[in-house]
């Protein structure tokens, strides 16, 4: 089994698949439906930057599908050192509970929850202060929030101890609802103590390169930080002005990647209202050199309960920036932090939330809506106070934050079946797929990330496939091969990372100097060696970079072969992306970018002279749907998949997965299945191979 899985996420999906009943689909808060938590073979390493990360997995209440999230804070190291390698969640309670795992003493106990307050940051300080025999510091909470309770979009925050405030603060595992999962297993609280960690509880084989790695590793970050992104001071609010640059940026739903007030809340910006930026104290794992996690002390905000009091807000982040912030219109600093604060405190992932409201906006600005569909508020562009207003009635658990709190896909149907709006049109400009919001990239121009985000085994998340930099930014995998290929190494090599209990931002954040000098820049290789003399010198298994794709090629596999259990996991499932994410979906997005189209138009043959607007976009729409259609078949046969998306039996024996009968089973039966013809490139190939054995180069460009 840890041949197989290694721990992390692969930990997870292993115990899920043996728990949950094989004879059916699991809904999500079915008493059946587990949450499972788990960090890997080199997490909790106290001399190694990132190494502080767990996962935490479960059916999710918006796919349907397993989800994971990949999160900071002590909970993942307490809990390892408490002496559990993976924690699993069966059943629900009768009332509210909170779980207690004291790793100094020797016990778990359920206790009783009725008398805890209800927003995140009220919970986590009474637990803290109540269990607690180190000042905090030997503590973490893992709590959601009253709106997880009322949404399907709930997150999960972990706390770790920030020593220079003494307090706790806050990472968040966010995607996929598993927030909602916790509180309906009437769950309020996990609390994880252990008082020291040392590198000698994790029992390396080697304790001296385990040491030399780690310094290493820490101090190339601590010497091109300054140079580079500038983490420590900064973090990821670096990347709005990146974005921005080069059209990235998602604004009024997706519909540009760039706006003249953006500015406002670039890195700059946050760098100004950041409190003590820079000084080392933002880590959210002890020893990790990149020390990201930035906070605003002092924070007071304009609404809701906690008004007129002083916060601090963790983050925010770039996700909550582009997604609460330029994606809804709000260029005001202050009220993307107060909704950044709000989703935290009422356990609301940022994302999901951000990019919902975006498309509830556009409705309502487009006149496809009105207030009797969003309960009598103006959602207009840039309504900072209506959208905080629907935030805490999603809290509260009534008005229209009930039904924005259930995500775009529940939304088309909503607003379809209630107030007549046009289905096609919704599918078009509603930004998720598998029934996850995207996260806040604009895809239009970058191929391989449509499929980063399309062909994900978990819908469209950037932890799993972020190639928009590699692919738009530096032109890194320029040919339609690179791309297929680069769908196939980094899905898996960021898996690698949640299997592993290791955060991705030492990998990629801060490089090495000669990188851009390397055969694969892409793949940051001088960094991939750091990790694997860490994994030999942790496990004593010798190592090499190409080594690590394998692990995570295993899991990979396992979790679209549980996708395919689940009833989601074939060629239809990947298909029929939100036009948006892939092309102008107006004659007004088009227009906008008028002479880009109308450049790519001409590069591919078409006579654009005397064609209208609609027309041009209309046969662009063609070819750019087209194109995904055959990234499609050629990411499958990279993969060694089927054209229906089926992990193909010889793959499960290369891998190593036929030792479990059920994995074997459901791929005998699901093998030789077809995929809709509609699914399917229509230029007249059978194969992407034939497509580069004739030659063609214009659609490979």
């Amino acid at each position: 089994m840890k041949e197989t899985f290694t721990g992390g996420k692969g930990f997870d999906l292993w115990l899920m698949w043996n728990s949950l009943p094989k004879d059916r689909i699991v809904k999500w808060d079915e008493p059946e439906n587990e949450i499972c938590i788990a960090t890997g073979p080199l997490g909790g390493v106290t001399q190694y930057p990132g190494a502080g990360k767990s996962v935490v997995t479960s059916i999710s209440p918006m796919t349907g599908i397993p989800i994971d999230s990949n999160v900071g804070g002590y909970f993942g190291p307490n809990l390892k050192f408490a002496g559990f390698d993976a924690f699993e969640i069966q059943g629900k309670a009768d009332n509210d509970v909170y779980i207690f795992i004291d790793g100094d003493h020797g016990k778990i106990e359920i206790h009783d929850a009725t008398d805890l307050p209800n927003t995140a940051y009220e919970i986590t300080s009474v637990l803290t202060d109540r269990h607690t025999e180190k000042e905090g510091k030997d503590m973490s909470v893992v709590t959601a929030g009253p709106g997880a309770e009322h949404a399907w979009m709930g997150c999960l925050n972990f706390s770790w101890w920030d020593m220079r405030r003494n307090m706790p603060r806050y990472k968040q595992a966010g995607r996929g609802g598993i927030g909602t999962v916790f509180r309906n297993k009437r769950i309020k609280a996990l609390v994880a103590k252990k008082e020291k960690i040392t590198l000698e509880m994790n029992g390396p084989a080697d304790i001296d390169a385990v040491k030399a790695v780690g310094r290493d590793h820490s101090g190339g970050i601590l010497k091109l930080d300054p140079k580079q992104n500038r983490m420590r001071v900064l973090g990821t609010v670096h990347l709005p002005s990146i974005m921005d640059e080069f059209d990235l940026l998602p604004t009024r739903n997706f519909r540009t990647g760039s706006d003249p007030e953006a500015a406002k809340l670039f890195g700059d910006v946050w760098e100004e209202i950041f409190t003590n930026t820079g000084k080392g104290w933002d880590g959210c794992w002890r020893p990790c050199a990149i020390n990201c996690s930035h906070c605003i002390e002092g924070f007071v905000p304009k609404t809701g309960p906690f008004k007129g009091k002083n916060v601090v807000v963790d983050g925010p982040e770039y996700e909550t920036i582009a997604g609460c912030g330029s994606n809804i219109a709000i260029f005001d600093p202050h009220y993307v932090a107060e909704l950044n604060f709000y989703c935290d405190a009422y356990g609301i992932d940022t994302i999901s939330f951000g990019t919902t409201m975006g498309f509830v906006m556009e409705l309502f600005e487009e006149g496809h809506i009105d207030k009797k569909a969003t309960g009598g508020y103006m959602l207009k562009w840039g309504a900072a106070e209506e959208t905080l207003a629907v935030l805490h009635e999603m809290a509260e658990g009534k008005g229209f934050g009930v039904h924005l709190g259930k995500g775009v896909h529940y939304l088309k149907g909503y607003f379809s079946d209630k107030f007549g709006v046009d289905k096609k049109m919704m599918h078009d400009i509603g930004m998720e797929h598998k029934g996850l919001e995207y996260s806040e990239y604009v895809t239009k121009e970058s191929l391989a990330q449509q499929g980063g985000y399309g062909l994900t085994l978990k819908g469209p998340q950037h932890d799993e496939a972020w190639l928009i930099f590699l692919d738009q930014v530096h032109n890194y995998i320029p040919t339609f091969e690179d791309k297929a290929e680069a769908l196939h190494y980094f899905p898996n090599w960021r898996t690698w990372f949640g299997l592993n209990g290791l955060c991705k931002l030492p990998w990629n954040d801060v490089i090495p100097a000669d990188n851009a000098e390397t055969d694969e820049p892409a793949k940051v290789p001088g960094h991939v060696e750091y990790y694997a003399r860490f994994f030999e010198a942790m496990t004593g298994r010798p190592t090499k970079g190409g080594d690590l794709i394998g692990m995570s090629e295993k899991v990979y596999n396992f979790q679209r072969i549980f996708n395919i259990r689940q009833g989601k996991g074939l060629r239809i499932n990947d298909s029929f992306i939100p036009y948006r994410s892939a092309g102008p979906v107006t004659d007004w997005e088009y227009e906008s970018r008028a002479d880009r189209y109308d450049e790519q138009l001409k590069e591919i043959g078409v006579d654009i002279s005397g064609m209208s607007t609609t027309e041009k976009n209309h046969k662009l729409r063609g070819y750019r749907e087209e194109r995904y259609r055959m990234l499609t078949d050629a990411t499958y046969e990279r993969r060694g998949w089927t054209r229906n998306g089926v992990p193909t039996m010889d793959m499960v024996k290369k891998l190593s997965l036929d030792w479990i009968p059920e994995v074997v089973d459901i791929v005998k039966k699901y093998e030789g299945t077809e995929p809709p013809k509609d699914t399917l490139p229509t230029s007249g190939w059978d194969t992407f191979s034939q497509i580069l054995a004739d030659g063609e180069k214009d659609l490979s460009s």
